[in-house]
């Protein structure tokens, strides 16, 4: 462990220790936010369900900062949501907010002045309010609608002022109700991949063989009755490391790798007349173009090799791809 400085008030035992509590009291707050789930959190599911407009989620502060967090994770999971400002909203932000919508706001205290200040606008407007708050009797939670308790008994803070264990409790009762709400939606992992194609999962759930493999004139592929050195030829020229070999139909008979050359290598005495027939491997594993590209991934790597045939129902030989394809598409 490295020294410790000359301007640390604690011993590293006794920061480990309050980190340690810190962890145990929030987790201690979460915890009980279970047990005081009931009918009111059915409600408050329904009524995001029924709304045909999108759900605005506002807070001051670091009730704020949670609730972008929240909007981001409703957004991304099936409810349509954005993060209002509540200081913003009272100067022309309000604009954004349309009576088919609906608000979730977030305050500790219940009281916080820029939220209250938009409650006789927000009921003008006719939009529906859930508060979701540490204070069960506060002004906020009087005036909604409904009212999701996130009450802790201390903050994990030793002063008791900073927002620690009420912000963890606010984030986790945000979590519950997205991960409900996705639940009751029906919602997939494609529709989630729909709402994230630029992430690694999105590329996964939405890329499609047909989308990476090679197809037409860049085909590493002859006839049953060519010769070794015809497949070298094709395997060079395509760059994929394999050679397809056909039949008159096209269908697929078996596959040469530079491993199938490798292999053979102390019988291939004149290249240009061995049948290639010979050193191929029959009945090779294939993909279908249809398939997902992350499909093709599991099957190379499963079996140790580096790359597939696409066939169609028919077995005739459509595209091929290798694992370079797979990386370069962000598959793996």
């Amino acid at each position: 462990m490295s020294a410790v400085s000359t301007d640390m008030k604690s011993t590293p035992e006794q920061l480990l220790q309050t980190a340690a509590e810190v962890l145990t009291t929030e987790a201690r707050a979460i915890d009980a936010l279970a047990g005081r789930l009931d009918g009111t959190f059915i409600a408050c599911v329904q009524r995001i369900l029924d709304c045909s407009g999108h759900l605005i989620v506002t807070g001051m502060g670091k009730s704020g900062h949670v609730g972008h967090k929240i909007a981001a994770t409703l957004a991304s999971t099936g409810t349509p949501a954005f993060f209002v400002h509540p200081a913003e909203a009272s100067h022309g932000d309000l604009g954004m907010i349309r009576r088919e919508d609906l608000l979730l706001a977030l305050s500790n205290s219940g009281e916080t002045e820029e939220l209250l200040r938009l409650l006789p606008v927000i009921k003008r407007l006719g939009v529906g309010l859930i508060a979701l708050s540490g204070a069960p009797d506060s002004t906020l939670a009087r005036h909604a609608d409904l009212h999701l308790d996130a009450s802790v008994d201390q903050e994990a803070c030793p002063l008791g002022l900073a927002p620690t264990a009420s912000t963890s409790a606010q984030l986790a009762l945000g979590d519950a109700l997205a991960v409900a709400l996705l639940e009751a939606r029906g919602f997939t992992a494609e529709d989630f991949a729909r709402s994230h194609p630029g992430g690694k999962l999105g590329r996964r759930l939405l890329v499609s063989i047909a989308d990476v493999m090679h197809s037409g004139e860049e085909l590493p592929r002859v006839a049953a009755a060519a010769s070794v050195a015809d497949a070298i030829f094709e395997m060079t020229r395509s760059r994929l490391g394999m050679c397809a070999v056909l039949d008159a139909e096209q269908t697929l008979l078996g596959v040469v790798t530079d491993g199938d050359l490798r292999r053979h290598v102390e019988q291939l005495t004149d290249i240009r007349s061995h049948p290639v027939r010979s050193v191929m491997t029959p009945n090779p594993r294939t993909v279908g173009a249809g398939e997902l590209a992350a499909v093709a991934a599991e099957i190379m790597q499963s079996h140790r090799v580096q790359g597939l045939l696409v066939t169609d129902d028919r077995g005739r030989l459509v595209g091929a791809l290798n694992f370079q394809d797979l990386l370069q598409a962000g598959v793996v």
